[in-house]
């Protein structure tokens, strides 16, 4: 059966969706349990009006038990459908939690201003709502029009004045929508932006402290403090302000009814047990209404929760898990690819053209902001702004699931960051540890013996971010992370920036090791020193290949240019 295009129009809406079953039933134990609220109703009516009249004890008797029986109901009615819904939210937040978390990290990477916090924050603030009083004042809302009728049946003028304390109850639910919105937004995106600002200059607090900077980021942070602090005020003033005039409403709703009611008991309209019956119905019709301005603030945050977490989902679909691929040999293949960035008016890769057959060992040389990290990360494909095509072994890497491609890529980044854990975690990219793998990723490093000298070994914390070694220990550490399982592809973005000379004949060594079991490398690097193990040479310039071809070739075409009467060398073609 097909279903209906409104719930196909969203991921998240069709999760759900997928709950209905569970909310068909919370709907039912909530009619149950707002049926039988008339309970107290009735039972005043039949204590004023008939067992007060009778005197019989017998028949208090009965009519109190009954009702006993039925608040015992609306008790476990109340009960089950709170418990329906919390392991409804709970099977919802296992559902989403790692298609969000892939979401939210592949925003991450492409430079949005979704973070994976945030996203998290939307989804639980959403689970917090379909398990809070929120959705149960959803639920309890529509009966407010029954309890009306029934207060009509006991007296019209009651049925009018109940009426006219709904609709005013309910303006100033619709008040508080359009004027608490926009602020409690404001003020939540503000809180996040400063706590985000603090955790992002905290990573460096050492140079903070050793060059006394700490001042300066305090009063750059009180700034932004003091203006969520505002925004937050504003906020609250609002929603405090709402919340007053309803309670007010609330307050003056049960002593002029009562009052109202005692004119018509005065009158004769109207009996005393009736007089109490209505007072308790125009309460209990309020009480939803109450409920919603109360949780209003709830429903505005998770509203919009609901709308950023729907666009994260939508903007960044989930991968085809059938996309499974034969494990590739290496070769990559880079056809017309730009890449941009936010904020720049020319692409920082420009035309780029080039094939690798598997087991070159190419070295990237140029000038700084020449674009060779950028390179490097479009290669891996993490780059979030490309045009053109980046194959690997003649597949476009995003026909590859990067769960199954990941084993198959290694890179080393020029800032290399570490995950708090032990050495072997670390090396074993956060996965399951196995022992050969690790030691063999470690041996190609060069690093076997080093992590031997520490004081557990390879199950030695790092410290978070790795703050307990050196720069040389974590790059040699992420280079034996990149190259762990022998990947196909090894992109090393200034491997040799913290090693000293011996560090550097490790990595040599390395990357010959890795050249003789047929894998591919692209080694960026400054150091002449590299370019000896390497089989291709290619020169980037303000984004351009400049010169491309065998290591021999294009090191021999560069020195007559040093020359001051040489004139300028061509670029090399591809090889």
């Amino acid at each position: 059966m097909k279903t209906s295009s409104f719930f196909n129009r969203s991921e998240l809406t069709a999760t759900l969706w997928a709950f209905r079953r569970a909310f068909l039933i919370v709907g039912v134990l909530s009619f149950l349990s707002n049926l039988l609220m008339l309970t107290p109703t009735i039972y005043m009516l039949q204590v004023f009006d008939r067992v007060m009249t009778s005197q019989s004890e017998l028949t208090l008797l009965a009519v109190s038990l009954i009702t006993l029986f039925l608040f015992g109901v609306v008790a476990c009615s109340e009960w089950l459908r709170s418990r329906i819904l919390v392991r409804a939210g709970m099977r919802f937040d296992e559902q989403l939690s790692t298609r969000v978390f892939n979401a939210s990290f592949e925003a991450y990477l492409s430079q949005s201003s979704t973070t994976p916090s945030r996203a998290f924050g939307d989804l639980i603030q959403i689970r917090q709502f379909l398990t809070g009083n929120g959705i149960f004042a959803l639920f309890d809302a529509p009966w407010a029009p029954i309890y009306i009728a029934v207060t009509f049946f006991l007296h019209p003028l009651l049925g009018v004045l109940s009426l006219v304390f709904a609709l005013v109850q309910a303006a100033l639910a619709w008040f508080g929508h359009r004027q608490t919105i926009a602020p409690a937004e404001e003020a939540a995106k503000a809180g996040s932006e400063t706590t985000g600002y603090l955790q992002s200059k905290l990573r460096n607090a050492e140079v903070l402290e050793a060059m006394g900077m700490i001042g300066n980021l305090q009063a750059r942070w009180g700034r932004q403090y003091m203006a969520w602090m505002d925004k937050q005020s504003t906020s609250q003033h609002l929603t405090h302000r709402i919340t007053a005039w309803s309670k007010f409403i609330r307050y003056s709703q049960q002593s002029l009814s009562l009052g109202f009611g005692a004119l018509l008991v005065i009158d004769g309209q109207l009996s005393p047990g009736s007089m109490i019956a209505a007072n308790v119905l125009m309460s209990r019709a309020l009480a939803p209404i109450d409920q919603l301005v109360t949780a209003w603030r709830s429903f505005a945050a998770s509203k919009s929760a609901f709308e950023r977490l729907e666009k994260l989902l939508r903007d960044f679909p989930e991968r085809d898990p059938a996309l499974t691929q034969v494990a590739p040999s290496g070769q990559i293949t880079l056809r017309s690819v730009e890449a941009s960035a936010q904020g720049r008016t020319t692409p920082i890769l420009k035309n780029i053209t080039f094939a690798v057959l598997a087991g070159t060992v190419v070295a990237v040389i140029g000038p700084s902001g020449s674009g060779k990290s950028t390179l490097a990360r479009t290669m891996v494909g993490i780059w979030p702004e490309v045009t053109g095509e980046v194959l690997l072994d003649g597949m476009p890497l995003q026909r590859w699931s990067r769960t199954e491609l990941g084993p198959h890529l290694g890179y080393l980044p020029q800032d290399v960051e570490l995950f708090e854990g032990t050495i072997a975690d670390n090396i074993a990219r956060l996965g399951e540890v196995h022992s050969e793998k690790v030691i063999a990723a470690a041996r190609c490093a060069g690093m076997h013996e080093m992590i031997l000298r520490f004081p557990k070994g390879y199950d030695t914390p790092i410290g978070e971010a790795g703050g307990l070694l050196s720069g040389g220990q974590r790059q040699r550490i992420g280079l034996a992370r990149a190259v762990y399982g022998e990947p196909a592809l090894i992109v090393l973005d200034e491997p040799n920036a913290n090693l000293d000379d011996a560090g550097e004949a490790a990595l040599i060594r390395t990357v010959r090791e890795l050249k003789a079991k047929g894998k591919t490398v692209f080694l960026i690097t400054h150091r002449p020193g590299a370019l000896a193990v390497a089989d291709r040479v290619m020169i980037l310039r303000d984004g351009e290949i400049f010169a491309d071809g065998p290591r021999d070739a294009v090191l021999a075409s560069l020195r007559p240019a040093t020359a001051p009467t040489a004139p300028r060398t061509a670029s090399l073609q591809p090889a």
